[in-house]
């Protein structure tokens, strides 16, 4: 898969800088990887122009939070379906925000509703916080904008749904969302809903977070 177009625009982003801290909000450590596999992620192309994808300057700042080239992701399927708002997310995510859409979510809305995905509603991407916004926690995969929250879905037809009323709404809407929650277990190493626990009664959380020895180990809630 190839995406086309990336619009460049270095410049800062100091509102989403701030509140980052190295203080005692959340535990952080320095992980290598991160690193090497976004460069790699960007040197491989993926990325390559489109219109729908604009680089901004580093994510950094006085602590561990950021990534070196975040991407604001306002699309995707050739701009088929919306991202609304703009999510702020490193390289590695974007290709599989794409899959996932193309691969999962596109097909159940034509499946159990007869129509298209025009726009995916997104509750959070970069965000420089501790896990579930808890003091002293873990810093966040939104802390590296490695993680994107999505709280429904507005089909072609002009129906919408939520993940907090769909969820456990009618026979159709349940369906559906689960269906594209087992898709994203496919592409995603963290997928969380609102069977997880209360924090995420209203959104899947999706990330890429590497976890056990190997960093393959995944959960799937």
């Amino acid at each position: 898969m190839r995406l086309s177009r990336v619009l460049l625009l270095p410049v800062l982003v100091p509102a989403l800088l701030s509140g980052c801290s190295s203080g005692p909000d959340f535990v952080a450590k320095y992980e290598p990887w991160r690193g090497k596999e976004e460069s790699a992620c960007i040197a491989s192309g993926v990325l390559a122009h489109t219109t729908f994808l604009a680089s901004r300057s580093a994510l950094g700042g006085p602590s561990v939070c950021g990534t070196e080239r975040p991407y604001e992701l306002s699309a995707v399927l050739d701009g088929q379906v919306r991202l609304k708002p703009t999510a702020m997310l490193r390289c590695p995510m974007i290709p599989q925000v794409e899959r996932w859409t193309r691969e999962s979510v596109a097909p159940a809305a034509r499946y159990y509703f007869g129509t298209d995905v025009v726009e995916i509603s997104v509750a959070g991407s970069y965000s420089c916080r501790p896990m579930n916004h808890v003091s002293g926690a873990k810093l966040s995969e939104h802390g590296y904008a490695n993680a994107l929250d999505v709280a429904g879905f507005t089909f072609a037809d002009g129906r919408k749904i939520t993940i907090k009323r769909g969820w456990n709404g009618d026979v159709t809407e349940q369906a559906f969302l689960r269906a594209v929650h087992r898709g994203a277990c496919q592409q995603f190493t963290t997928v969380l809903s609102p069977n997880y626990d209360r924090n995420h009664a209203d959104h899947f959380h999706v990330d890429l977070a590497r976890r056990g020895a190997d960093g393959l180990s995944r959960i799937c809630k």
